[in-house]
């Protein structure tokens, strides 16, 4: 199955960005803010939370940041003006990191006050192995400063993600875990799937172990199964399960009418060819799971 996913990776940029949209158009809201506040609004109307991020990565100018950030921000006055239950995630590379910290900092810090005053999270997303210092270096700066509606992404293929998890025990924050989409070298990242999944249980182990609030992002009924045994009990303020737009739908419904809170990952805008060929290019086993969803709702 690996030799498919990698076959099918291989391909896409060879296909007509039509065919590109019309496959991706399950796991995207939409180009438009109005289409995420619709497709939040139908995730709530079936008991599901939702986390709203605006599509845009590696950008390189100033002006393109502060559109992100004036998206961002349009985004929490939707939220709010709709009574939506939504919050945000941000990816840091979009306001300028690589290029610019300066202003990095200072527009995720305007958007986590402008978000704070509407009583609304803000996630500050993972990404490559290159930024990961400097997230949580801001993310640090930001409890410092006193705000306490923001969130961090730990990664489970990471090898540092436990001492990370220690290091961070004193915030008590809440973290979203997930396995982590990223190709890493071996000395960074684990590579078999086997060990990730074993990171994974071991990291959310000790986020709950230290009194922290874990979001667990995954798709992986082994892993889904590990986690439901681990919150057993646990008040429904104390952890989620999340899960990406359109994967997965009927097992996020069953998890729901158990009970569970669940939180969905709506990403929006203009960026949506980009953001899915990079994203099914950065895991093929996630392009090899889309294809053949795809495949089978063209069948069924």
């Amino acid at each position: 199955m690996r030799v498919l996913d990698k076959a099918i990776v291989r391909v896409l940029p060879a296909v007509p960005r039509s065919i590109v949209r019309r496959v991706a158009a399950p796991y995207l809201a939409g180009p438009t803010l109005g289409d995420a506040r619709r497709v939040v609004s139908e995730l709530n109307g079936t008991g599901m939370r939702a986390t709203v991020d605006v599509l845009g990565e590696e950008i390189s100018r100033a002006g393109e940041a502060e559109e992100i950030a004036r998206a961002y921000h349009a985004a929490l006055e939707a939220i709010e003006a709709d009574g939506l239950d939504a919050n945000v995630s941000i990816k840091l590379t979009a306001f300028g990191l690589k290029f610019d910290p300066g202003l990095c900092r200072s527009l995720v810090a305007e958007l986590v006050r402008a978000a704070e005053a509407k009583r609304i999270f803000v996630r500050i997303d993972m990404e490559d192995s290159s930024t990961t210092d400097e997230t949580f270096e801001l993310y640090r700066a930001l409890r410092g400063q006193g705000h306490e509606g923001v969130g961090i992404v730990l990664q489970a293929a990471l090898r540092r993600t436990l001492d990370d998890i220690a290091a961070l025990a004193p915030l008590r924050p809440s973290v979203r875990l997930c396995k982590g989409i990223y190709i890493e070298p071996p000395a960074i990242a684990y590579q078999e799937f086997e060990v990730i999944r074993k990171s994974f249980v071991s990291a959310l182990d000790a986020l709950l172990e230290t009194g922290c609030r874990p979001a667990i992002a995954t798709h992986d009924e082994w892993l889904i199964e590990r986690a439901l045994e681990r919150v057993a009990g646990l008040d429904q303020a104390a952890y989620e399960l999340q899960m990406l737009l359109g994967i997965r739908v009927d097992r996020a419904r069953e998890l729901v009418a158990a009970g569970h809170p669940l939180r969905v990952y709506v990403p929006y805008g203009r960026q949506w060819y980009e953001y899915s060929l990079r994203r099914l290019q950065e895991n093929p086993k996630v392009a090899g799971y889309v294809a053949r969803d795809v495949l089978r709702r063209l069948v069924s």
